[in-house]
């Protein structure tokens, strides 16, 4: 199935819709870029990346300027018309070629086996169905490919979870473009069947006040060969 890339300037119905979301996380994100650390665990994230990789749920590119120069192509896909528009512009200033495509994680819009490594960053929080997502993340990976992960999810003592899951239920994922505090995202790649690699815990902003959405894990998986 060819990829139908935002820059033709046709763009489908959007699979997800959150102007206003999108427009306060791409100013947040900035500032989160330096004053919360994320751009240093942006490097860590993709450090040592090459061939070829798909990125889901790509938002405004933040992560473009940080793969390295072994990484062949980038398929990013991202449903949020607004966000895509500014990943669009991060591609261009890339150093390694990135393609930006509209789609949803539950429905790839890409071939099976046809990728040698997957990012999700910040982004299994926020998606309809996490085991379908990851179902078709498994799909398009070929066996042996490698999956990078920055998510964050539950964490804390019982006060914390307590306080995740009743956001959850009621204002956090209507505010926030449908992100969930309470998921955690290293039981779903294990119950999705990847191999889990080194992973580890950590909080952000690394210095300040710790809120519910402060709880990460930075890691690596991989779907299983044979599989």
């Amino acid at each position: 199935m060819p990829l139908r890339s935002a820059r033709s300037g046709k763009v489908p119905r959007d699979a997800v819709h959150h102007p206003l979301f999108a427009r306060c996380y791409a100013r947040v994100s900035f500032t989160a870029e330096t004053r919360m650390g994320v751009g240093r665990v942006r490097e860590r994230l993709l450090g040592g990346l090459s061939g070829r990789v798909i990125e889901i749920g790509a938002g405004n590119g933040l992560n473009f300027a940080h793969y390295p120069g072994t990484v062949s192509e980038v398929v990013a896909i991202e449903p949020e018309r607004r966000l895509r528009q500014l990943a669009v512009e991060a591609a261009l200033r890339a150093e390694v070629p990135v393609d930006v495509v509209p789609g949803a994680a539950e429905a790839l819009p890409v071939k099976s086996e046809g990728f040698d490594a997957a990012v999700v960053s910040l982004v299994l929080c926020s998606v309809r169905d996490v085991p379908r997502a990851l179902g078709e993340l498994r799909r398009v990976l070929r066996p042996g490919g490698e999956v990078r992960f920055f998510e964050h999810g539950r964490g804390g003592g019982r006060v914390m979870t307590f306080s995740q899951r009743a956001l959850d239920r009621t204002v956090w994922p209507v505010l926030s473009g449908g992100c969930h505090l309470a998921r955690e995202p290293v039981g779903a790649l294990r119950d999705a069947g990847f191999e889990l690699g080194p992973y580890r815990r950590l909080l952000m902003p690394e210095q300040g006040p710790t809120l519910p959405l402060s709880y990460c894990v930075l890691g690596t998986a991989w779907r299983p060969v044979g599989s």
